[in-house]
């Protein structure tokens, strides 16, 4: 590829979609929400390139618009789909670089389908990517093995003009100290938990916020570092502003912690209760979640403290039964979850699930995310007891349960859920909204079901595996 001279070059960012039915038209519109991977991508480009964001769930890409480089973001879910845009990009000469969760665990694999990866956090790396790319000597392997500093906003002067759920999604905290085993972040960022500075967060939420719009701390585990969260809930105080976030379950136990997320605005958490079957929890490494009293003094804790919870469940280790569904929609509707997710386990690649799985001889594909007859929502391995279809069946009939009339009428009942009339609203439309959906994300084919070409190869497997050990020799 030959130079291109600094003040001419532009870059497309693409934000790919999970997948397509045949003739869809309208997409999943509780997906759409900001992709703030595109943004800070967005953010971390020198200021003289000129930037293209194309979101594919919004938006047709327009694959002849001249462009010098595209960028693409991969998730597990995303990757076919990836793959697909990738070789339109390729068939027209335009180089394609990935990064992203997937691109990190499954490298060798990514790597066949672009022309360059990055391995790990952009921030470090990003803009030697850029300046490779920009005088055309390009690497084809880019590694980032520290934690980066994060010194940049993410630019969401892409998004104008977009229609995304009406949420501002902000980042405070990256990764999470727990080892839980089906978990892809603790792989991904080896049980690490880093944040940003306080006061950049602040300037972004003050600079972003709109009046009546609730802030989504989109961090994997917010209280992985509970004396910096306790900072950043401190800070947050003045702003007034109504946020949600995810937390592992031990934030139930500190009273101090759960008074700031009160003072400062918290609406509800998600928790991953995951499961109340003591073998369950020691199976998937999250024995930690009957500490204290467990999942019952937790919700008590949190009530007490005017939170309100969206609860998730997994369902298919080795000990789960029929019986364990009963007892699990029991206490999600007796103890008044907001919302709750009932959804079977998926051995991500890169998890000690995936590797115990494969290890068993478990898994029904070999890479169930790049294989054609895998469909969104599909059981990917032998469950210990019962069927695949039960347990697929199971879980959506636990969603169906959940969200029916009965259940939020018995949920609304509890004081938390009602007694902000405010957030009483959200909670019968949120509830309306999963009613309508308790299936409809099922045998979402991964990639576009219309998309008539064929994947084009960068590398060989066997020279994308001699890249990457390459890399990776050269980082030791």
């Amino acid at each position: 590829m030959s130079p291109v001279k600094p003040s001419s070059f532009r870059i497309t960012i693409i934000h790919p979609c999970v997948g397509r039915y045949p003739g869809m038209k309208k997409y999943i519109r509780t997906w759409q929400m900001e992709p703030i991977s595109a943004a800070t991508v967005a953010a971390l480009l020198p200021a003289d390139v000129e930037r293209r964001f194309y979101d594919d769930r919004l938006e047709t890409i327009p694959f002849d618009e001249p462009t010098n480089l595209v960028t693409i973001s991969v998730e597990t879910y995303t990757a076919r789909r990836a793959y697909q845009i990738a070789s339109d990009y390729r068939r027209r000469g335009v180089p394609v670089l990935m990064g992203g969760f997937h691109a990190t665990l499954c490298p060798e694999e990514v790597l066949q389908y672009c022309d360059a990866i990055v391995i790990g956090e952009a921030e470090a790396v990003l803009p030697q990517v850029i300046d490779d790319f920009r005088c055309g000597k390009n690497q084809v392997v880019y590694r980032s093995d520290d934690r980066p500093a994060r010194s940049v906003n993410p630019d969401r002067s892409i998004f104008v003009g977009k229609r995304y759920l009406p949420i501002r999604l902000v980042e405070f905290a990256r990764g999470c100290r727990f080892k839980c085993d089906f978990c892809a972040i603790q792989s991904f960022f080896q049980s690490t938990h880093t944040h940003r500075p306080i006061d950049q967060m602040l300037i972004e939420v003050s600079e972003t916020r709109r009046r009546g719009q609730m802030v989504f701390f989109i961090d994997d585990n917010l209280t992985s570092n509970l004396e910096a969260a306790k900072e950043m809930m401190r800070a947050l105080i003045p702003l007034k502003i109504r946020w949600v976030t995810q937390t592992a379950i031990n934030v139930a136990y500190d009273e101090e912690a759960l008074d700031l997320m009160r003072r400062s605005g918290c609406q509800g958490v998600l928790v991953g209760f995951e499961s109340l079957d003591p073998m369950a929890l020691k199976q998937m490494n999250k024995s930690f979640n009957l500490m204290q009293g467990g999942p019952k003094q937790a919700m008590q804790n949190f009530r007490k403290h005017k939170l309100r919870i969206y609860g998730t469940f997994i369902f298919g280790y080795d000990h789960d039964t029929p019986e364990t569904f009963r007892e699990t929609m029991e206490f999600a509707r007796s103890e008044g979850l907001f919302i709750a997710a009932f959804n079977h386990i998926t051995p991500f690649p890169g998890t000690p699930l995936y590797q115990r799985m494969q290890n068993e001889q478990r898994l029904l594909y070999d890479a169930w995310w790049n294989d054609d007859r895998y469909q969104y929502n599909m059981i990917p391995f032998r469950p210990m007891n019962m069927s695949a279809e039960d347990l697929a069946d199971m879980c959506v009939a636990a969603r169906r349960e959940f969200y029916s009339w009965p259940s939020i009428g018995q949920r609304a009942t509890h004081r938390v859920n009602w007694r902000d009339p405010w957030m009483f609203m959200n909670f019968l439309t949120i509830n309306t909204m999963h009613q309508r959906d308790v299936e409809g994300r099922n045998g979402l084919p991964l990639g576009d079901a219309n998309w008539q070409g064929q994947l084009l190869a960068a590398h060989d497997k066997s020279t994308a595996a001699e890249l990457v050990q390459e890399k990776l020799i050269d980082t030791l």
